[in-house]
Order: C-alpha cells, then sequence, then structure tokens
C-alpha cells in the first residue's frame, strides 16, 4: 500500500538532473516552487513519519535533517551553487555517548538508505577500538558480512594502517582502521512507490548490527 510518497524519488531525480546541467541562482530561482512542490515538501512530510515510525519502534525522541541544498563554496575549487542530492537524516536521541543515526539519499546516480556513525567522537572511538580488539569485533565483522550478504555495504576505512598499539596483521584490522562504522543499502526500482517502506527494509537489515553497536558504544 502507497504511504503517499510514490512520487517522491522520481520527481526529485528529474529534478537534480536538471539542477545538474542548469547549476546557477538563476535557474534555481525560477524553479524554486517545483523544489519547494516536489521536494521539500514531501522530504519534510516523510522525515516526520519515519521520526514517528523509528520513536515508536525504539522508544527514543528522533531528530530530523533535511539538508540544504545550497553549498558552501567558501572553501572548494568547485563554485557550483547547489548540491545535486537530497539527503535526509534521522538522529535517534538514544541517551548513549553518541547518537545513532539513519540517512536517506536519492540523487540522479543513487538512492540510498543508511544507518551507523558516520564520524565517531573521540572518546567513542576509543570504546570502539577497544571492543573490536576483542570479540565483539568477531561479531560485528558477522554482522557486516550479512548485510554484505543481502546487498549492503560499508564505507572503506578512513585509515590505511592498523593504529598502534594493534598488530598490524590483527584479524580485525579492517574494523580498526575506521574512523565510524556506517551501512548502506541501495534502493532498486521496486522501491520507488513506496520510499518509506524501502526505508524500513534497509533498517531492518541493519538493525542486529546497529543493536550490537549499542551494546559496546
Amino acid at each position: 500500500m502507497s504511504d503517499g510518497f510514490e512520487n517522491l524519488i522520481p520527481q526529485a531525480r528529474l529534478f537534480l538532473a536538471d539542477l545538474a546541467q542548469n547549476n546557477d541562482r538563476t535557474w534555481f530561482k525560477a524553479h524554486k516552487d517545483r523544489y519547494d512542490t516536489d521536494l521539500k515538501t514531501p522530504a519534510l512530510l516523510l522525515l516526520d513519519q519515519v521520526a514517528h515510525d523509528l520513536s515508536k519502534q525504539f522508544g527514543n525522541d528522533v531528530d530530523t535533517k533535511l539538508f540544504r541544498p545550497q553549498r558552501d563554496v567558501r572553501f572548494s575549487k568547485d563554485k557550483t551553487p547547489y548540491t545535486t542530492h537530497l539527503h535526509m537524516l534521522w538522529t535517534r536521541r538514544r541517551g548513549g555517548p553518541q547518537d545513532m543515526r539513519y540517512f536517506f539519499g536519492i540523487s540522479p546516480d543513487y538512492v540510498t538508505v543508511g544507518a551507523g556513525l558516520m564520524a565517531f567522537d573521540k572518546s567513542v572511538l576509543t570504546q570502539w577500538r577497544a571492543a573490536v580488539d576483542g570479540v565483539s569485533g568477531d561479531e560485528i565483522k558477522a554482522l557486516i558480512a550479512v548485510i554484505e550478504s543481502h546487498g549492503g555495504r560499508t564505507r572503506e576505512p578512513a585509515l590505511k594502517r592498523v593504529p598502534a598499539p594493534y598488530a598490524k596483521d590483527h584479524r580485525n584490522g579492517d574494523l580498526l582502521r575506521r574512523k565510524g562504522i556506517s551501512v548502506w543499502r541501495d534502493m532498486g526500482p521496486e522501491d520507488y512507490g513506496d520510499p518509506i517502506a524501502g526505508l524500513h527494509k534497509g533498517f531492518d537489515l541493519f538493525a542486529p548490527l546497529i543493536s550490537k553497536l549499542e551494546t559496546v558504544l
């Protein structure tokens, strides 16, 4: 059954593809009403609905964020003023040292759902390394393997080498080289007509890993 968001993904991808070909303030200003109607308004409604779902599921307050289309070009050689993606974020206020986050991104080239921590706070990074040095690391690695076997993926580790004082050939060296842990699943066209169902499909796939992370971080 549709949740009323069946046009969000195709309309957003069409707008963003047009924006990529006309990435200037004059074009965006002329098409601002289209952005508000086809992207911003349904995205905000979707953020609220999924926040309600997550809050009901976990019993935590959930904050939402729709990323602004304007780029910060102050320190960039690329001076194009607008992003060519639509990104959304949910932050679940669980009361731990760092709140778990859930992601949704739409662009002409991808539609993806994610969860985890893109970057660890300093104290959480210390906890992470201590955890994956032991048996929890083996469990986390196994949970990531399950996600990958169902079409999910993780980002590449931030470090090229295993950090000291851990052995260079540590069995969980891939995890030790990370400064954050997030998992991702691409939405297929079969999910486009009901993005909320597609989001929860991804969240359900990630749930065992997220639950494990919350026990060690």
